[in-house]
Formats: C-alpha cells, structure tokens, sequence
C-alpha cells in the first residue's frame, strides 16, 4: 500500500446513503443544498461546468464551503480530472482553503497512481497548513480501465473511503447503446422463451449488474464504502426507487442525487427499514437464548437460523444505528 501521512489509520466511518451533486456555479443552490436531507453535497467543478467557467466555479465553491452552514453533513467537491488544466489547481487551492471540507472527490480513477497522487498532494498540503484532520478520498470508477484496476484503486490510499460507480463516463468508454444515464437499455431484454415457443412477454434485465457488482465487492473486500452513480432522468421517480433497490440488494451503501427529489429515495433505500430492524433483533434474541440452551441453529418462523443469520442480522443493527446518529452503538 502507498505510503502517506495517514498510513495506518482507520477507515473513517460515515452515512452516505444519499449524494446530492450540486454544480458550483448554480450558487442559488448552495443553501438548500446545506438545508436539505441529503447526507453528502458535493460541489461539482468537473462535468457541470463548461471550460470557460473552471476558475469562477472553484471561486465559488470555496466561498461557498467555508461561508455556509452545511451541519453535520459531508462536503466534498468533484475536481476536474488529473489530466486536465485545472485538477491540480482545484486541489490545492480548495484543501488550502477550506477547513471544512471532508473529501476529494476524484474523477475517472483509472490506476492507483491517479490515487496516490492526490494522496501525495493532500499530504503536502496538509503539512502546509497544520491540518490534523486528514482529507479523505471517494474515487469514481467510470472507464473500463478503471473497473480493469478497481481492486488496485481500492488499495492505493488509506484515505480512500469509497468508490462510486460512474455510470455516465462508463457507458461512454464502453460505446454501449444508451441514451439514458443509470436507466435500464431497451436493448439488454430477456425474452421469455417456453419449449421453443416464443412468449408474449419480456424483461429489461440490469446490464450494469457486472459493474456494479465488481465495484461492491472490491469495496467490501477492502473495506470501503460501495456508492451507486447517478440516474439521471429525475423525472422517473420508479425508475430511481428500482436502480436504488437494485444497488442496496448487490451491497451498495448509497446513491447519488442529482436533483434534490431523489434525495427522499436514497435516504429510504439505504437505510434498514423497521421490518428488517425487526427481523435482526428477533434473530438476535433468539441466538442468544440458543446459544444459553448449548444449541447453535434453531427454527425461527419456519426457518434454520444459525449463526451466519446472527452476522447478517448485526449488519442491519449497525446499519440503522449510522442511520439513526448512533455510529458507536454495538450490533
């Protein structure tokens, strides 16, 4: 692993079920942005906006980090890309000056060097300035070179927090047939076939599911945080809810929202709702009395539990307790 400043230390621990991506020159957003229920903003300088307005969005997005109250949420600002006329320069000037900031959101991530690079600046520039507070990293994996190295990404930094699937960028380098970021393709249809006859019906299958799960397992290998990407057509509040569903069920922690409507559904699908809280704690409960009893397996509502159900049940705890402010409480 890269050698920093902050080799060594753990892996901060943070609810991110909800990223709201805010364009740093859409000031009129900033502080409904600070007030809202997202648990993530971040400032956007890369792909929501245009060359010529790199230098005043960054202006704006430091005046606006270090002049409005964002609460206890996480504040992050996308940079433009590591090879870029202004990736550099984002870094330097909004870590040097902005005190509240808490993570460097890192476009098309496509080998731990790109990572350990920034790993390196913020090292300098956090001895610069006497910050103790190390800056953390969220890396986007959104070119099929990225997704090659995603594993080696993931080991680069112990800054590193999460990586997040950039499904945008993705569908680009992987010249798919989409029109539609984060939407299922019409073309990616499983037709029901029966004894060789055809079925009047088919399905849309998810054709990010390989991506999606590649990304979700190096994270859990390596103990960062899995982050859904975007979807970009808000209008479809079904097609939202279905793509945060699909993401929780491959082990996803969050999704981001780029347009505060899909806030709501981030922040429900990610966090344990009351029948799975329910379900853990009976589980739970019932362990411990089995375990009193000497046995290790006992039938719950018709099924085998045993101890690998104690485990998942201690996920949902801990989950719901980071959902509830109660990071520390035990599972």
């Amino acid at each position: 692993m890269h050698a920093s400043a902050t080799a060594g230390s753990p892996r901060t621990r943070r609810l991110q079920r909800s990223c709201l991506a805010v364009p740093a020159t859409s000031e009129v957003f900033f502080e409904k942005a600070a007030k809202g229920e997202a648990d993530e903003v971040f400032l956007d300088l890369e792909d929501a906006v245009s060359p010529g307005e790199k230098e005043r969005a960054r202006h704006l997005a430091i005046a606006a980090i270090n002049d409005i109250d964002w609460q206890d949420k996480i504040v992050a600002v996308r940079v433009n890309g590591l090879d870029t006329p202004w990736g550099y320069r984002d870094i330097v000037d909004v870590v040097e000056q902005c005190p509240r900031l808490d993570l460097i959101m890192l476009p098309k991530a496509g080998s731990a060097a790109d990572v350990q690079f920034v790993d390196t600046l913020l090292s300098g520039i956090e001895l610069a300035i006497g910050r103790r507070d190390p800056i953390g990293i969220e890396a986007l994996i959104e070119s099929a070179m990225g997704m090659v190295n995603a594993a080696k990404i993931a080991q680069a930094s112990p800054r590193l927090e999460a990586l997040i699937f950039g499904v945008g960028d993705y569908m680009i380098d992987m010249q798919t047939s989409d029109m539609r970021m984060g939407s299922l393709n019409q073309d990616y249809a499983v037709v029901n076939d029966i004894d060789g006859a055809q079925a009047a019906s088919s399905y849309l299958a998810n054709h990010w599911h390989y991506a999606q799960s590649r990304i979700a397992t190096v994270c859990r290998a390596y103990g960062l945080r899995p982050i859904d990407g975007p979807y970009t057509d808000f209008s479809d509040m079904a097609g939202y809810q279905a793509s945060a569903c699909r993401g929780r069920a491959l082990g996803f922690e969050g999704k981001w929202a780029i347009h505060p409507s899909q806030v709501a559904q981030a922040n429900t699908a990610f966090t344990p709702s009351a029948q799975r809280v329910s379900w853990a704690a009976r589980v739970a409960q019932a362990m411990d009395d089995a375990v009193g009893q000497g046995r290790g397996a006992i039938n719950l509502d018709g099924e085998l539990i045993d101890m690998a159900h104690v485990k998942l049940a201690a996920n949902i705890r801990r989950r719901a307790a980071l959902a509830a402010g109660n990071p520390n409480e035990s599972a």
